[in-house]
């Protein structure tokens, strides 16, 4: 019952993981055969590619904040949610973004963020005299990362948002019932002691999910200030990574920069599995 499964992901996801590493050894251009030479790739990402490590500085700007507000918004909104009567209303209005695609999204966010007088904060803004001419929203070094963590965590609260919401329906009253007994009075004490211990498999699986993204974050900086944008102040490891693998084919290059990537969500997912893992793993 297991091999179809087994077969599926060793052919799809473990054998192009070890494929990747090994050319991350390797210099290919898709054309000629892979040549290998050794840890010339990585050396050049640390020492010589000031863009990579900018990225790198990028990257993990937009998780550290990207990924823990996305993670905390999506379970405390899910909370509220679930006290609420039309919650079915309001789980499909959470939800929708985050199938929606990010590129068509990022077509309404450029008219919220442009950078003359139609768009609209700016028009707002100036309509009642807080500025006088137009912020280059999208195109100022100081506020192009700000435009991107605003999309990005609304547009990554869905996925993490339905799974709480789920875990939060599925916990017995009865443990609501005997808190009360215990001496839990308001809802935030029930958030802490009942929902909270009673949702780790949820916890883990939204930790988890927010950290991919947080770190995969490419698509909507792309659609929102192009590639590469402006003194590359979005520009993130995905982006470097497709850079080189797709506009310069160099794919011994490019799958370094993949394995980079790879390592540090694997050693982030580490640390999310044994704050909220229910055993040791």
């Amino acid at each position: 019952y297991l091999a179809p499964f087994l077969v599926l992901f060793a052919i799809f996801t473990v054998i192009p993981v070890i494929m990747s590493f090994y050319m991350s050894f390797t210099t290919y251009d898709l054309i000629n055969p892979p040549v290998y030479v050794g840890i010339d790739n990585y050396r050049e990402l640390f020492m010589g590619d000031e863009i990579f490590l900018l990225s790198l500085q990028n990257t993990f700007v937009f998780a550290a904040v990207i990924g823990p507000v996305s993670f905390f918004s999506s379970f405390f909104f899910a909370w509220v949610i679930s006290r609420l009567k039309f919650r079915n209303a309001f789980a499909l209005a959470f939800y929708a973004p985050s199938v929606t695609s990010s590129v068509a999204m990022s077509v309404i966010w450029l008219y919220f963020f442009s950078n003359d007088r139609m768009g609209l904060i700016n028009n707002i803004l100036i309509w009642i005299g807080i500025i006088t001419r137009p912020i280059l929203w999208l195109s100022d070094t100081r506020t192009i990362m700000l435009v991107v963590m605003i999309v990005s965590i609304w547009m990554s609260m869905g996925t993490g948002f339905l799974v709480f919401l789920a875990g939060i329906q599925t916990i017995p009253k009865e443990y609501y019932e005997a808190a009360r007994i215990d001496g839990i009075k308001s809802g935030f004490q029930e958030l802490r002691f009942v929902v909270w211990p009673s949702m780790k498999p949820q916890l883990l699986f939204g930790s988890i999910t927010s950290i991919v993204n947080a770190f995969g974050i490419f698509d909507i900086a792309v659609s929102l200030c192009g590639m590469p944008s402006p003194n590359y102040a979005a520009h993130t490891i995905v982006a470097h990574l497709y850079d080189y693998a797709f506009i310069r084919f160099d794919m011994g290059y490019a799958s370094a920069v993949a394995t980079i990537l790879f390592l540090i969500t694997f050693f982030c997912g580490r640390i999310a599995m044994k704050i909220f893992a229910t055993h040791d793993v």
